[in-house]
């Protein structure tokens, strides 16, 4: 197969390890430098990525897009997208619910062909190997494959159906950091009755317990400004199956009060416990 460029809309530090990946087996991996902060430029430069002036030119000169940025932001993106008739894949790797995927596929028809798609994992540096679940048409998700083929990003096709993906996403990433939460709250709770260390010697004693791993708090709050908004995708996943969305609803009510701790990599535990008990 022909090398293919692809180009990384908002390359964040999973978009940005991820395109990456791709440009492994790409002629080229694009960004787009309009509008983006310089953390970005040095995100997109440390991954050896080439920028472009502007989201049209990415477009133009790229066979697959691949969208990864804040959920809030991912239908503006693909109508931003759409009104440029881009007209190869786009991946919607974006941690949605399954509803606003198929928005976007309708957005984008009939001239592009939207592949949805889920990463579980952290982003792939070091010897980090997240997993991109793909779900969509057969042979634009073959082409997602053999970009990622013998890379840190390992892939599986989970069907045809757009939202697969997504929905597989959404139920990991509800159990795991709403878990998560329950702990900050579980732990927040024993220290204000002084028996908190008590709390993390009964849950050490248990096998495969989230409350053994204290230090993981502070890790929550600082991830909580995006964390919170997937909960919030779940919760309507939920509501869109009948199912009750309140306990992932009062979830990211909590990550909420961490929105300002934004990728604070220095947050001690007791600082993350301190914020999460002021609202």
């Amino acid at each position: 197969m022909d090398q293919l460029t692809v180009g990384i809309l908002h390359p964040g530090s999973m978009g940005a390890a991820v395109a990456a990946c791709a440009a492994t087996n790409a002629a080229a991996a694009l960004w787009c430098e309009a509008g983006r902060s310089s953390a970005s430029a040095g995100r997109a430069a440390q991954f050896g990525l080439t920028s472009v002036a502007s989201l049209s030119e990415l477009l133009d000169r790229s066979d697959i897009v691949i969208s990864l940025c804040p959920p809030a932001g991912a239908e503006d993106l693909a109508r931003d997208v759409a009104g440029h008739r881009f007209a190869g894949v786009y991946l919607e790797a974006n941690a949605i619910n399954p509803e606003r995927v198929q928005r976007i596929a309708g957005l984008l028809a009939p001239d592009a062909t939207v592949v949805d798609g889920g990463v579980v994992g952290s982003p792939p540096v070091g010897n980090k190997t997240p997993t991109l679940y793909l779900s969509g048409p057969a042979d634009a998700s073959e082409r997602i494959e053999a970009l990622f083929a013998g890379t840190a990003v390992r892939t599986t096709v989970l069907g045809t159906e757009v939202g697969k993906a997504s929905a597989l996403k959404l139920a990991y990433a509800a159990f795991q950091k709403a878990s998560r939460v329950l702990v900050a709250l579980a732990i927040g709770m024993a220290r204000e009755h002084g028996v908190d260390q008590e709390l993390i010697e009964v849950a050490s004693r248990r096998t495969d317990s989230y409350l053994a791993e204290p230090q993981y708090v502070a890790k929550t709050a600082a991830r909580a400004w995006r964390w919170g908004p997937e909960l919030e995708e779940a919760a309507d996943a939920l509501a869109a199956a009948g199912l009750p969305p309140e306990m992932l609803r009062a979830a990211a009510s909590a990550l909420a009060r961490w929105n300002d701790a934004k990728d604070d990599g220095e947050l001690t535990l007791t600082d993350a416990l301190d914020r999460l008990a002021q609202p």
